[in-house]
Formats: structure tokens, C-alpha cells, sequence
């Protein structure tokens, strides 16, 4: 079994990948994108140049420099982060932005991609990122790599993996178990698996779910209760991952709520007054 860039291939030579979208359909989505958003952006210049025509010719930079990162780079990592990775042109081909776990994308991502699609997309016309999404095995451009995500297909390619529930019997270990941060190629591999499992010949079924059990135990303490079989196993981990994440994702969030509560009300109890 070898790992090829977030990637399995198993010895009978099947690669047990997450749908990444060819460099064609990039090319598509990227380029109704940048259509998009650069004519966008051309014609609300021009409206502010006649709205900002008594401002000097410092202001008039400033304000142009400050509305091209709105809609060049803040509107699309929005659009990117709302509706989950998708963007005008990706509905048009059919793709979705996630990350290289298979999860979906948060503001981050989206705006590290966003930053970098200014050089590879609108400076350089694209070559960039064609260029380097030719040499990736997963259709990666460069904000891609430094965001750590790829483009997966939504139509034409897999349906959508069915949820995970915790297995019998596993419940206990998984609140008591602690959990390294499992690398995004192996997370990915294991999801993947356990989807695929039910149409593996039963030897190859049973030797790669033994062979990923063992490399997710390295970063399982304790191991799982004696006699779990290994897709059983796999199936805990993943789903526990999934759960806790989830926990730390809404604990961030109370707190990020009870902070700006907390700045918006009067000091020392004093009751606000309605106008």
C-alpha cells in the first residue's frame, strides 16, 4: 500500500481517490470566475472614479486599492466560505472547493486561495495556475498548496459519501481515547475506504482495512477494546475525529458570541437605554 499525494494505491493497482476535478473543468470554473469578478470590479470602479472625481489623485489610489481587495479578494473568499467552497463558475462545472481532508473549506482557506488567485489568476492571466495544476496529480493550483485544498467534482463524478454513526460497543472508548491530529491524506484514505469497502475483493478488504487500522492506531491511545475489527475501528475514529471537531468548532463559537455580547454591552452592569 502507498500513499501518492493524499492518494492510495492498494496492490491491485486501484487508487482510492476523492473525485478531484481534471485541469479542463478548473480552466472553466476559473475562467467564468474571473470574468465574473473582474468585470465586476471594472464597473464599480468606474462608477466610484465619477463619484470620487473632486478627490485628489492620492485618495482616488487609496480608494481603488482598498475596493480591489473587497471584490477581488474579501468577496470571493466570502462567496467561497458561505456556500461552502462553491463559487459561480464551480456551479457551472459542477465542482466544489474542500479540503485535502475531504471537509469543507472556512474562511481561511478561502481567503488564503482568494490572496493568491491576485498573482496566478488576474496578474498572469491565469497561466499560473494552469501551469500548475497541470503538474499536480490533483488539479492543485498554487493557492491550492498554501491553503491545502483541492477542487472535487459535485457532478459526473462520485455521489456524496453517506454519514458515519458511531459503532456499537466503541461508544465508551471514544470519549476516553485521545486523538492526535490524524494527517488529511491518511483521514482522507480511511473515509474513502470504509465507501468503497463493500465492492473490494474480500482479501483486499481485509488487508488494507488491516494495514490502515494500524497506522491510525499511532495516533490512538489506548488502542482500540481487544477483538474490534478493523473496519469497525476505522469507523470510531473517524466518526470521534468528526464529533470533536465539531465540539471545539461551537465552543469557539459560544465564545466569539459571549465576546462581542460582552463588548457591546455598558460597563460595570449599567443598563442600556433604548432611544
Amino acid at each position: 500500500m502507498t500513499i501518492i499525494e493524499d492518494e492510495l494505491l492498494i496492490g491491485e493497482g486501484v487508487v482510492l481517490d476523492a473525485g478531484a476535478a481534471p485541469v479542463t473543468m478548473r480552466m472553466l470554473s476559473g475562467a467564468i470566475d474571473v470574468l465574473t469578478y473582474g468585470i465586476g470590479f471594472l464597473v464599480s470602479m468606474g462608477f466610484i472614479l465619477r463619484a470620487s472625481s473632486q478627490l485628489n489623485d492620492a485618495a482616488v489610489r487609496a480608494i481603488g486599492i482598498g475596493w480591489l481587495v473587497i471584490v477581488l479578494v474579501l468577496l470571493p473568499a466570502g462567496v467561497e466560505t458561505l456556500t461552502r467552497g462553491k463559487s459561480l463558475g464551480r456551479l457551472a462545472a459542477g465542482l466544489r472547493i474542500v479540503r485535502d481532508d475531504g471537509g469543507p473549506i472556512s474562511f481561511r482557506f478561502a481567503l488564503a486561495r482568494s490572496t493568491a488567485a491576485l498573482l496566478e489568476e488576474y496578474l498572469t492571466l491565469g497561466l499560473i495556475a494552469v501551469t500548475t495544476s497541470m503538474f499536480s496529480r490533483r488539479g492543485k493550483r498554487m493557492g491550492d498548496y498554501l491553503a491545502g485544498t483541492y477542487a472535487m467534482r459535485t457532478r459526473g463524478g462520485r455521489s456524496a459519501l453517506p454519514p458515519l454513526s458511531m459503532p456499537y460497543g466503541l461508544e465508551g472508548w471514544a470519549t476516553t481515547a485521545d486523538f492526535r491530529r490524524l494527517p488529511d491524506g491518511l483521514a482522507l484514505t480511511s473515509r474513502m475506504f470504509l465507501a468503497r469497502a463493500t465492492s473490494m475483493h474480500q482479501l483486499s478488504r481485509l488487508r488494507l482495512g488491516q494495514q490502515i487500522a494500524n497506522q491510525l492506531n499511532e495516533y490512538v491511545a489506548p488502542g482500540p477494546p481487544p477483538g474490534t475489527h478493523p473496519e469497525t475501528f476505522i469507523a470510531g475514529v473517524l466518526v470521534a475525529r468528526r464529533d470533536r471537531e465539531y465540539g471545539i468548532e461551537m465552543n469557539r463559537t459560544r465564545r466569539r458570541d459571549a465576546d462581542s455580547a460582552l463588548v457591546r454591552s455598558l460597563p460595570f452592569g449599567i443598563p442600556d437605554v433604548e432611544n
